[in-house]
């Protein structure tokens, strides 16, 4: 009872707010605080600017590979994969695009393999591998810069669950294994966890999508405060695909439903109320627990919304963890730790909460997370950029002999060699 005392007085402290404006955004931080910028190298990070540092050539592929893909089920430029898109439209008009391929120190090519969705919306990655190869076979044929390397100065958008594994179970994703012509090329992807088999060392690691312009109509008054402690909306138990419900985030949602589904510091269900991202600028922390991947949508939104992010997922890599504090910002719990939820977060010191929310409120750590249309200075499509700037320039040892071959044509499972 003397925590639950403790934050009430904690929660009457912050209810004086004001605003901070981000481009055409408005984000609530506490009326007594000043945002703090990132110190460091993270900060000059994440300030950078790739324009100059790097040239990329865009492969011009049949429309069946990507627009016809999304003429088909438009439902594509809403989910949490849709990076693929903005990313292939960010880079067209691009200043670091080269029509010119010789001057070119990367190669990419836009593949929408996250668009074959169910009736219900959700991406099935089966045909993805087939997708892929298919589009690799044709920019080998037509273009000679695949085979000089077989695809080490290339790069693709990969924003499924388990990546270039193109599985969203994540046994079946370990047993596929990456895409064997994709492995020697920089895969940029939402899905990052160490020692991983479907995380390769050079990738660079994303946000997922999240539509800036939905969360912007939703932006709350603000003199709201914030008067929930901690926030959850999701599933605990997937049923239809773990009927017995400990394989599902690892049982580390069960957990947090059985030990505080009654614990009043806590406002958790399974509902996804209209009044959700509201609700996410009402409270302190909101909890980013894995699914069947350790990553979510939830990590975007809460540092969107300021909402500090408790993230409960072992060894997953945070999307641009050079530039992004997530130290510094959130709160790392281990998974079996979860029990233990409510000790954890009511021994925070305030004052640690306080900068915590400084940090949050950094507009340039909001925009790193975003994938906005036009595209701003420092957004997520810079970041991946200077990602790809930090590479450069490469190896000499990526460029082939005449004859040399590297990768397995007809490597993996049999059904994935099937022509698309």
């Amino acid at each position: 009872m003397r925590e639950y005392w403790r934050w009430g007085v904690f929660i009457l402290l912050v209810s004086c707010v004001y605003m901070v404006k981000i481009e055409s955004f408005k984000f609530p931080i506490l009326h007594h605080q000043q945002t703090e910028r990132i110190s460091g190298s993270a900060g000059d990070v994440l300030d950078d600017d790739p324009v100059g540092r790097l040239k990329v050539f865009v492969y011009e592929l049949p429309s069946k590979y990507n627009k016809k893909i999304l003429q088909k089920d438009p439902r594509c430029l809403n989910h949490m994969f849709a990076a693929e898109i903005f990313m292939h439209r960010f880079l067209l008009s691009s200043a670091v695009r080269t029509l010119n391929p010789e001057e070119a120190d990367w190669f990419y090519t836009p593949v929408y393999t996250t668009c074959d969705l169910t009736p219900n919306g959700l991406p099935l990655p089966f045909k993805s591998p087939r997708m892929m190869r298919s589009a690799i076979q044709l920019i080998a044929s037509n273009w000679p810069y695949w085979n000089r390397t077989e695809g080490a100065d290339h790069f693709f958008i990969v924003p499924h669950d388990f990546a270039a594994c193109f599985h969203y179970l994540e046994e079946k994703a370990i047993e596929r294994g990456i895409l064997p012509l994709l492995r020697r090329a920089t895969l940029v992807q939402t899905f990052g966890q160490r020692n991983h088999v479907c995380l390769k060392d050079n990738s660079i690691i994303v946000p997922p999508y999240a539509p800036p312009q939905k969360m912007k109509s939703h932006i709350i008054p603000p003199d709201t405060p914030r008067s929930i402690f901690v926030y959850f909306r999701g599933l605990f138990y997937d049923v239809g695909n773990d009927p017995e419900g400990g394989y599902y985030a690892r049982g580390a949602r069960a957990s947090v439903w059985e030990n505080f589904k009654d614990n009043p510091l806590f406002d958790i269900s399974t509902e996804h109320p209209t009044t959700y991202y509201e609700d996410m600028q009402r409270a302190i922390f909101c909890l980013c627990p894995l699914g069947w991947a350790p990553w979510s949508p939830r990590l975007v939104e809460a540092v969107i919304f300021g909402c500090i992010p408790v993230i409960i997922a072992d060894d997953i890599v945070l999307p641009f963890a050079d530039a992004i504090p997530w130290e510094d910002i959130g709160v790392f719990v281990a998974e079996k730790d979860v029990p233990k939820l409510d000790t954890i977060l009511t021994s925070i010191p305030i004052e640690v909460i306080l900068r915590k929310q400084r940090l949050l409120a950094n507009p340039s750590m909001k925009q790193a997370m975003l994938f906005p249309t036009p595209a701003q200075p420092g957004d997520a499509f810079h970041q991946i950029l200077n990602g790809l700037a930090r590479k450069l320039p490469h190896d000499r040892n990526i460029f082939l002999k005449p004859g040399e071959k590297v990768l397995n044509w007809t490597a993996g499972p049999l059904a994935d060699l099937k022509p698309w």
